[in-house]
């Protein structure tokens, strides 16, 4: 029997139990970043599976999405867009202020990033409730941007992240939880 992509990497993943609070298991993603071998799957997988949707510009949200979309746009060819938290970003800038389960933020692009409405394909390292990625979708769309899909490392299904998101556009992730 062979062993698959989503268990090859998930057995690099650290559990951290009670991080960030009591009650959380975190999913440390940083072992798996230092093998390059599974580095270069995890680059390689996404990039396959986000190569069909035609994308035109990668845009990474703040923090470990700019780790995963630079070498993701690398490996694809493509230019790369960080999306920030507020006062990040040199010149003039759009924001979208958003609401999450515990409080609200705020994400910013800089107002020319898309300029040209080019076909985007949002990445993060991990998708949870999905507040964040659907705050960055909204942002991109009023910066200018088109939503072609988005793609993770992680997911994890039972928070219902992927229902949050706006739209019907694809969503890939190399490791289910």
């Amino acid at each position: 029997m062979s062993i698959t992509l989503d268990q090859q990497l998930k057995a690099l993943v650290r559990d951290v139990p009670d991080f960030p609070k009591p009650g959380i298991l975190f999913r440390d993603l940083t072992p798996l970043m230092r093998d390059p071998k599974a580095w270069r799957l995890v680059v390689e997988g996404l990039a396959n599976r986000c190569d069909g949707h035609r994308p035109e510009l990668i845009v990474g949200i703040e923090a470990r999405g700019f780790i995963v979309g630079n070498a993701l746009a690398f490996a694809m060819g493509l230019g790369f867009v960080p999306v920030r938290k507020p006062g990040k970003l040199p010149g003039p800038v759009e924001g979208l202020d958003y609401s999450l389960e515990y409080g609200s933020d705020r994400l910013e692009i800089q107002q020319d990033a898309l300029a040209g409405g080019p076909r985007v394909l949002i990445i993060d390292d991990l998708l949870a409730t999905g507040g964040t990625a659907a705050a960055c979708a909204g942002l991109v769309g009023q910066a200018g941007g088109e939503v072609i899909g988005y793609g993770f490392v992680a997911e994890l299904t039972d928070l219902g992240g992927r229902q949050r998101l706006p739209g019907s556009e694809p969503v890939e992730s190399l490791i289910l939880y």
